[in-house]
C-alpha cells in the first residue's frame, strides 16, 4: 500500500535530533513531516526549513498555537504563524489552553477563545498560514484545553473562511464522541489535519502520554479515516504518538512502527 498520505510527527520519536528524523523519514520512502516549534527552535528554524526543503518532504502542519489563557499569547501566537510560513506549513495547530488561573468560567474561556482566533485570522491569512483548531479530550479542559469536542471547534471555525480557519480531527481527542462521524461530515472543508494514533488502558500515571502506536488499542482508526475521506479530506494523515516506552525505543524502529501501524489499521 501506498505512503503517499503518511506523515510523521516529530513528537513521536521525541529524542530524536531533527536531522535524523529527516533522513530516516527519506530513507523509509516517507514524504510527509509534522514539526513542533520547541526542537525547530532549538536546532534552528531557518536550518530547520532548508533541512526539510532540502529533503524533499512537506510539512504537513507545525505544533502548536493557542494557549489563550497565557498573557503574551497574541505575540506568541503570531510569532508561531510566522515560523509556520517560514517552514512552509500550511496548518498551525491550535491547543486553545484551559481555564485563565484562579478562574472557573469555561464559558468565558471558550469566548476568549474564539476571540483571539478572530484576532489571528487576518494574520494568518496574510502569511498563507491555516489557523486549525484542535479539540482535547475532556479530561484536558481545565489546564490545557477549554475546546473538548469536535463541535466546539466547528461552532469557531464555521465563522471564517474555511480557507483560514480549520480543525484537526485527532483520533485520541474525538473516539469516545457519539456525535463525531456527525462532526466529520459538517466539518467537511473545514478539516485541516487528522492525526491518528491509539487509546490504551490502563492509562499512565501521566494521561499525556498514552497515546499508542495505530493499532495498539481500542480506537477504530480505519472508520475515522474514511469518515475524514467521505467528508472531502484528502490530505496528509500524521501519526503523532506521545507515549514514554515508545519514545525509549530507537527513532528509526519507531518510524517503522508507526508506518506498519499505519497499513494494517488506518489506510
Amino acid at each position: 500500500m501506498s505512503l503517499e498520505r503518511f506523515s510523521f510527527n516529530q513528537a513521536t520519536a521525541q529524542h530524536w535530533p531533527l536531522p535524523e528524523v529527516v533522513a530516516g523519514c527519506v530513507a523509509a520512502g516517507v514524504p510527509g513531516i509534522g514539526l513542533w516549534r520547541e526542537p525547530v527552535a532549538a536546532y534552528g528554524l531557518a536550518r530547520s526549513a532548508k533541512l526539510v526543503r532540502d529533503a524533499g518532504l512537506t510539512v504537513t502542519s507545525l505544533c502548536r498555537g493557542g494557549f489563550f489563557s497565557a498573557e503574551d499569547w497574541r505575540t506568541e501566537n503570531l510569532r508561531a504563524i510566522e515560523e509556520a510560513a517560514t517552514l512552509g506549513a500550511p496548518e498551525l495547530v491550535l491547543v486553545s489552553g484551559g481555564l485563565p488561573p484562579g478562574s472557573r468560567d469555561i464559558d468565558g474561556a471558550r469566548r476568549r477563545v474564539a476571540d483571539a482566533i478572530g484576532e489571528l485570522a487576518r494574520h494568518a491569512a496574510a502569511a498563507g498560514v491555516r489557523l486549525a483548531i484542535e479539540p482535547l479530550h475532556p479530561m484536558f479542559a481545565a489546564d490545557r484545553c477549554v475546546i473538548t469536542t469536535l463541535g466546539q471547534a466547528l461552532d469557531i471555525a464555521e465563522r471564517f473562511d474555511p480557507a483560514v480557519v480549520g480543525v484537526v480531527v485527532d483520533a485520541y481527542h474525538v473516539w469516545w464522541d457519539d456525535t463525531v462521524y456527525a462532526q466529520i461530515d459538517r466539518a467537511g472543508a473545514r478539516i485541516a489535519a487528522f492525526q491518528v494514533c491509539d487509546w490504551v488502558t490502563p492509562l499512565p500515571e501521566g494521561v499525556l502520554l498514552g497515546r499508542a502506536l495505530p493499532g495498539d488499542g481500542c480506537i477504530e482508526l480505519r472508520r475515522l479515516r474514511e469518515a475524514v475521506d467521505a467528508a472531502g479530506y484528502a490530505g496528509p494523515i500524521e501519526v503523532e504518538v506521545f507515549n514514554a516506552e515508545v519514545w525509549a525505543r530507537p527513532g528509526a524502529e519507531v518510524l517503522d512502527a508507526a508506518i506498519a501501524g499505519y497499513l494494517r489499521h488506518v489506510v
